[in-house]
């Protein structure tokens, strides 16, 4: 079911009469960096990985697995095929990269929160995928749709967040083979923020496609790009037949996607940085390339997510030095592929919004702005190496991500910035608490969290000497309570969720 025409087609007086009833939240506009980017490879350190990475495609190769059409698509593009391994000549990679754009628009149902990706842009969407949640009062358990939709309704509320993501969290208590037929409702119906599509079945991807076509009109849908979704890529150097599949819906479809390695430094890619990153270079121009093999001037992100790993347990740690130079290396090599750039985030280690998670992932976000990130997904929410989303931690994380934008502002010069008329009027041995200046300027002068505790000592204890994870607790609430769905006409609510019903209905229930 979809509706033909295109995005200004309206539902008349009932349309109308939820546009007025509708409360509006603010949303900050995208990161526009005034700062440089930190780079921390030479040019001789930078051929020599990009020399690494294409000695990798033309003599390891890269494996399409289960795939005959793109191993077809390879073969045509004069590549080596040898069973389900690709050998792709040198060069051949970064010449078919160049059809892909080097930034494009992702389009939102409301168009004054449309995200530009790329450039100096930086768009900060929550965490993906964990099968858990935790929060104050329930502690750990499997996440639920309810769950799902919560966290929908804080990205929706939270002023810094550009992005309403993809798979917040695993809703468990739907099947399978439909839960992605309720996020993406639910993205669509209690956010006006973009979204991102269903990757995990090529048949989903279309689904959402299709729910597209209906929020925004098939006409529309065509010409514009109205969705960012997340393929990875099995490191090493594997790319699935389900990933791949769902790639090839979207590309053909001119919706974008980030293609990304899932990279564990010491167990899917080399302990050294170099090596990593030439490993990664190759696994993303593959993938790219191939995105523009299925259609020219698909929009598409080079996708990096690197971890390292704790030798004596085996488990994944974040925040650390060498995954900070990977994302800084990944994002000079992405920005030589004039390719938007993916990477970063809210990411830790910890089981708790404690302080090993505010250490590691300070980290990481801080990385993120400063190596030139373009889509940073993960921005606020996840707990235990991903395992986990966090209600607590999601409104800590969203509230910090506005240090972010007030760092991207760099530091103003002009005649107010330089404040020499406070200088003059307060003179030796005054404040400047009282003066002109201070006045005209303190509401916007400096950066407040919203949520954390700037009170006396006295007046904390008293308040009941709450923890930032108490805090952030009782700003869960307070935002759930204020929050009211945006306006959406209802013939298109009617349609999306009678698609939905239908699909449902049509396929008996999976769990595997």
């Amino acid at each position: 079911m979809t509706l033909e025409s295109g995005r200004k087609r309206g539902g008349g007086g009932s349309a109308r009469r939820a546009a007025r009833s509708a409360v509006s939240f603010d949303t900050a506009p995208v990161i526009d960096r005034a700062i440089p980017n930190y780079e921390i490879l030479n040019e001789e350190a930078l051929q020599i990985i990009e020399r690494n990475a294409e000695t990798i495609l033309a003599e390891t190769g890269v494996n399409f697995l289960e795939n005959p059409e793109a191993l077809e698509l390879w073969r045509a593009a004069g590549a080596q095929i040898e069973d389900d391994r690709v050998r792709i000549p040198r060069g051949l990679a970064r010449e078919l990269c160049k059809t892909a754009p080097s930034s494009f628009i992702q389009h939102a149902r409301n168009p004054e929160r449309n995200v530009e990706i790329g450039g100096k842009k930086l768009v900060l969407a929550p965490v993906y995928g964990p099968p858990f949640v935790r929060d104050l009062e329930g502690g750990r358990r499997y996440a639920t749709m309810a769950d799902f939709e919560n966290f929908v309704r804080l990205g929706y509320m939270s002023k810094f967040l550009h992005h309403s993501g993809g798979t917040v969290c695993e809703p468990t208590d739907v099947p399978v083979n439909k839960r992605h037929l309720d996020m993406l409702l639910a993205h669509m119906t209690l956010s006006d923020k973009p979204f991102m599509g269903s990757v995990t079945e090529p048949s989903r991807a279309q689904d959402s496609v299709e729910m597209c076509e209906i929020l925004f009109g098939k006409d529309f849908v065509r010409d514009n790009t109205v969705m960012t979704s997340l393929i990875n890529i099995n490191s090493p150097l594997s790319f699935d037949s389900i990933m791949m599949g769902s790639l090839e819906v979207y590309a053909r479809a001119n919706q974008a996607c980030i293609i990304s390695p899932f990279v564990v430094g010491g167990a899917m890619a080399p302990v050294s940085v170099a090596g990593t990153l030439a490993q990664v270079l190759a696994e993303v121009m593959a993938g790219v390339a191939y995105s523009q093999l299925i259609r020219k001037g698909a929009p598409v992100i080079f996708g990096t997510f690197v971890t390292s790993i704790d030798m004596n347990s085996g488990a994944p740690t974040f925040g650390t030095p060498e995954a900070s130079q990977i994302l800084y290396g990944a994002g000079q090599l992405a920005r030589r592929l004039n390719l938007p750039f993916r990477s970063g985030g809210g990411l830790c280690g910890s089981k708790l919004p404690d302080a090993q998670a505010g250490y590691e992932t300070a980290n990481t976000l801080n990385a993120a702005l400063l190596g030139g990130v373009n889509f940073m997904l993960h921005a606020c929410g996840w707990l235990e190496g991903g395992l986990v989303a966090s209600l607590e931690k999601f409104v800590l994380d969203a509230d910090q991500l506005g240090a972010l934008h007030k760092l991207a502002e760099g530091v103003a010069i002009d005649e107010n910035a330089q404040a020499m008329d406070a200088i003059v009027e307060v003179g030796p041995g005054g404040h400047f608490l009282g003066c002109a200046h201070t006045q005209a300027n303190y509401q916007s002068a400096f950066w407040r969290s919203n949520v954390l505790d700037y009170k006396p000592f006295e007046t904390w204890e008293d308040e009941g000497a709450r923890d930032s994870q108490s805090l952030a607790a009782t700003k869960v609430k307070q935002l759930l309570s204020d929050y009211r769905a945006p306006a959406l006409d209802p013939l298109i609510e009617r349609a999306l969720r009678s698609y939905v019903a239908e699909k449902k209905a049509s396929v008996p229930d999976s769990f595997l």
